[in-house]
């Protein structure tokens, strides 16, 4: 059976690559907000995307987030790697996803760490508890099936490390 897990990324600039990785078939995530809905949801203001966030996480054995060129800059990215790490009940892990290609056959750069950026109770960042995991390759293809063949095991080593 597949975990559930909640996908966090930036959905303007990488949602054509996060859905090459949500529709791996691994891992059972959250449905995706079309368009219409993310605005629906943001027309309500800070407290209903928060609500909604909430309402998404939950349930979930993991948060994975897809990490491209602006993640690490995005407050409900942060937000969604706070919460997944202060309700301790899932696991927490990252994937580079800047190989992949987007709707228009663009690769990117890497990001910063967004777990660089919080730091734990004992003065350790949170990237020394949470793992980055970045494919070894260039070619778009092979960024994929390194994903692919990999995820269910770091999500069940995420998992195991809380």
């Amino acid at each position: 059976m597949a975990r559930r897990a909640f996908f966090s990324f930036h959905y303007q600039r990488d949602s054509w690559r996060a859905s090459q990785v949500r529709n791996i078939g691994a891992v059972e995530g959250n449905p995706s907000a079309t368009d219409n809905k993310w605005e629906e949801v943001k027309r309500g203001g800070d407290a209903a995307i928060r609500r909604w966030i909430d309402e998404q996480m939950t349930g979930r054995s993991c948060t994975i987030v897809l990490v491209g060129a602006e993640t690490a800059s995005r407050q409900w990215v942060k937000y969604e790697i706070k919460k997944s790490w202060n309700d301790g009940n899932q696991g927490l892990f990252g994937i580079r996803i800047h190989r992949l290609l987007d709707h228009s056959q663009q690769a990117t750069v890497a990001g910063s760490n967004p777990f660089d950026q919080f730091t734990l109770k004992d003065g350790r960042k949170l990237s020394a508890a949470v793992k980055l995991y970045d494919p070894p390759y260039t070619v778009s293809g092979d960024v994929y099936a390194h994903i692919s063949q990999n995820i269910e095991q770091w999500i069940e080593n995420s998992i195991a490390s809380r």
